[in-house]
């Protein structure tokens, strides 16, 4: 019956239901996880990288950073699916941000930020000649209105603000952990440890730094001046270290 409906993004199904839309989510299953956990004094990002072929310059543009991206001095991102199609996007969140800042004088709110790449994505599936976008996001930020944020947006254009959440591979799996793993008001220290702790869990092998991405976003309240950190190879080590051993104590334990 699908095979009906499901050669145009605008067609829907008797069932009531837009089968490319889902052909994109299913799409984001197939790709690296991303997990986000929102913390009292700042946001962490952590991404599995699929790029990890030796003959690859690990300095080049979009292969040092695959997954965490800056989208303006108080928001950054992590994703899952497809780069190109983030990339569109992603260049999207940066000129909004900017012609914001052009018109107002002052940081664009996350919120409003979020809604406008989400409108480009819902667009994507309600005209004809285009697909949708086969990228699933998370934003991190802070704004003077809300403070530190996590969202979450999915190529139908649909996003919501979540305490903690995972996304593409093995995002059930990670999400089932989050239910039980996650206490509210962590702190940045209780919750890097913890995502990283999560990351490990979901996945069928062992974590390595050319593997992992990791990322905050965290606030000097003193200066008033964001920062977005990805961490290196060499901050990264031990931290995946303790989450291969616990996964290993685990897997014993059983």
């Amino acid at each position: 019956m699908s095979r009906r409906y499901d050669s145009r993004t605008t067609i829907f199904s008797p069932e009531g239901r837009l089968y490319q839309v889902e052909y994109a989510m299913e799409a984001i299953s197939n790709a690296g996880a991303a997990i986000g956990i929102l913390a009292t004094d700042g946001v962490v990002l952590i991404a599995e990288k699929k790029i990890t072929s030796k003959l690859l310059d690990t300095n080049a543009v979009g292969v040092r950073r695959e997954k965490m991206y800056k989208l303006d001095d108080h928001v950054a991102c992590a994703v899952a699916g497809m780069t190109a199609d983030a990339n569109i996007l992603i260049n999207n969140c940066r000129l909004s941000a900017q012609r914001y800042y052009f018109a107002y004088q002052e940081p664009i709110p996350v919120e409003q930020l979020v809604r406008s790449v989400c409108d480009t994505k819902q667009a994507y599936t309600q005209f004809g000649g285009q697909r949708p976008f086969g990228v699933s996001i998370l934003y991190a930020g802070w704004d003077e209105h809300h403070g530190f944020q996590l969202y979450q947006s999915d190529p139908s254009g649909n996003f919501g603000g979540w305490k903690a959440v995972a996304i593409g591979g093995s995002h059930q799996a990670a999400q089932n952990i989050l239910k039980t793993e996650f206490k509210e008001g962590l702190s940045m220290a209780e919750a890097i440890p913890l995502i990283v702790k999560v990351l490990a869990k979901s996945m069928d092998t062992s974590l390595t730094s050319d593997k992992v991405e990791l990322a905050t976003v965290t606030r000097d309240a003193e200066a008033g001046k964001m920062d977005f950190k990805i961490y290196e190879a060499a901050e990264l080590k031990p931290l995946l270290d303790v989450a291969n051993a616990a996964k290993e104590a685990d897997a014993a334990a059983c």
